[in-house]
């Protein structure tokens, strides 16, 4: 399996505390109309630090009965404790998931050893095709080049990284260090353009929670090699992307904005809170101003 087009990093809607699965299943139906090409529940954009463990693993069981085969599912499984991470990837590949998402270990910080050390372990745990997730302003440090080259030559299911470092430089020294038929996705919605034209081959969207068509047509129009197109596009839609993360930390933007479009309740896991009211305002007018809202 190669990953390749527009992945969802989902949303979890919540009501009265738990996960609305009603909400949930409306949000995947919209994804498969918008013609996505996975879903990827349970990565940052879903609260996963908020969900305790049998949530985890329900929320991705649930994006698989749900998708009922239409799009990959492309399950959230990594953690700062590599056994953890092998729960949780063991248990979603038993749910049925097509791949799973590994997150660079945040907080603990290990080195570039330990990082290889931790994904290989994951990867031999499984059988599942492994994205890795490389986020150092989530995490704290980035997966190193040299250890992603490391990664793809000893571990056969470890076939692609969603890149999310914000460095089109960095896109081209992976693109030079890595197998032809390794995957780099990019994990910026406003970068999808530009990590292309470098030799990226998809995007994990967040903004594809209200927009799956968009960005499905951008990322499409790129792999199509057809960047004049997908350059109008990209112009016509960046001041939406960079607004989106530009008010709050990621998941409360795009969660607000699916509560404005009526698709889930204002309900955030502590520590996240809701907008603050001037916030709300920019970015209902943000909608507004890209035809989202009347």
């Amino acid at each position: 399996m190669r990953f390749s087009g527009t992945y969802t990093a989902l949303i979890t809607p919540f009501r009265d505390g738990k996960v609305d699965v009603p909400a949930f299943q409306a949000l995947i139906e919209r994804q498969i109309a918008g013609k996505v090409t996975g879903i990827v529940p349970v990565g940052t954009t879903g609260e996963s630090p908020t969900l305790d463990t049998h949530e985890h693993i329900e929320v991705i069981r649930l994006a698989v009965e749900f998708a009922a085969g239409r799009c990959e599912v492309v399950a959230g499984t990594g953690a700062n404790a590599t056994h953890e991470a092998i729960e949780l990837t063991q248990a979603a590949e038993k749910a049925g998931a097509t791949g799973t998402l590994q997150v660079c270990p945040y907080y603990n910080k290990p080195s570039q050893e330990g990082l290889y050390q931790h994904f290989k372990k994951i990867a031999t745990e499984t059988s599942l095709p492994v994205m890795l997730y490389s986020v150092p302003g989530r995490s704290g440090i980035e997966i190193g080049v040299e250890t992603t080259a490391r990664l793809a030559a000893d571990c056969p299911n470890i076939v692609a990284i969603k890149e999310a470092g914000g460095s089109v430089e960095r896109v081209n020294q992976l693109v030079a260090a890595l197998p032809k038929d390794f995957a780099i996705l990019s994990g910026d919605d406003p970068l999808t353009l530009p990590f292309m034209v470098c030799g990226a081959v998809g995007l994990v969207s967040v903004a594809s929670n209200i927009i799956p068509e968009t960005m499905s047509n951008l990322v499409n129009l790129c792999l199509a090699g057809d960047f004049t197109a997908a350059a109008a596009l990209h112009k016509q839609t960046y001041p939406l992307l960079k607004g989106l993360m530009s008010l709050d930390v990621n998941p409360v933007p795009i969660k607000s904005a699916a509560v404005l479009l009526g698709h889930c309740l204002e309900e955030f896991r502590l520590p996240l809170v809701p907008l603050t009211a001037a916030n709300k305002d920019a970015l209902t007018a943000l909608l507004r101003s890209n035809g989202l809202l009347g």
